[in-house]
Formats: structure tokens, sequence, C-alpha cells
């Protein structure tokens, strides 16, 4: 299967996966497009990690209770994940391209 292919640009800017390329990192509806050292990289978007049960265990340890406030605060911290994350990888990058949040959080572990 060849590493490289070269594929065309639309006048909308649009491409085309080659389908041996999308099978084989099994893409599913979205992708990560992103600048690294002047290449465009693409990358399928890995499992989604839900922090949910996490903020509400910690909501539940702050003394808030169900209802508006928990939902309100809730819902903040879920808004904040996102922008962690990001922050977190350009942080710690150092040039290193992660394939999934897991490695992000292993190789931030190993640094510790």
């Amino acid at each position: 299967m060849p590493n490289a292919k070269k594929i065309s640009v639309s006048g909308k800017r649009q491409i085309t996966i080659p389908k041996e390329f999308y099978d084989q990192l099994q893409i599913d509806d979205e992708v990560i497009c992103e600048v690294v050292d002047g290449s465009l990289v693409i990358k399928p978007i890995g499992e989604a990690v839900d922090f949910s049960e996490y903020i509400l265990r910690d909501l539940i340890q702050e003394g808030y209770e169900s209802g508006e406030e928990m939902v309100k605060e809730f819902t903040y911290r879920k808004s904040q994940i996102k922008p962690a994350l990001e922050q977190m990888i350009a942080e710690s990058r150092d040039g290193k391209v992660y394939t999934s949040t897991e490695d992000l959080f292993k190789d931030l572990d190993a640094d510790e």
C-alpha cells in the first residue's frame, strides 16, 4: 500500500481522500486537519473521551446538589475540556505527533 499519492485540489479547495488511505485509517465522518512543519496533516478523529462522569463526581465532592446550579457548572466545565486539552497538547508537543488522547496522556505521565 502506498505511503504517498498525488491528488487534485478542486477550485473550491476540496480534495478526495484515496479509498485505500480512507479504509486503512478507518476514517469516519470527520478528520483533524492541521499544519505541522509546513505540511498539511489529515488525521482520523479517534474515539471521543467522555469526562462527564469525572466532572459529576467532582461536583458532588465539591458539595453541589442536583439542580440548576449543578447543571450550569457541569455545562461550563465540560465546555472547558477541549480548550484545556488543546493547550496541554500545544505545551507538551515539542514536535511530537500523537495519534490519540491516550498516547498524549501516556507521554505526559511518563514525563512526571
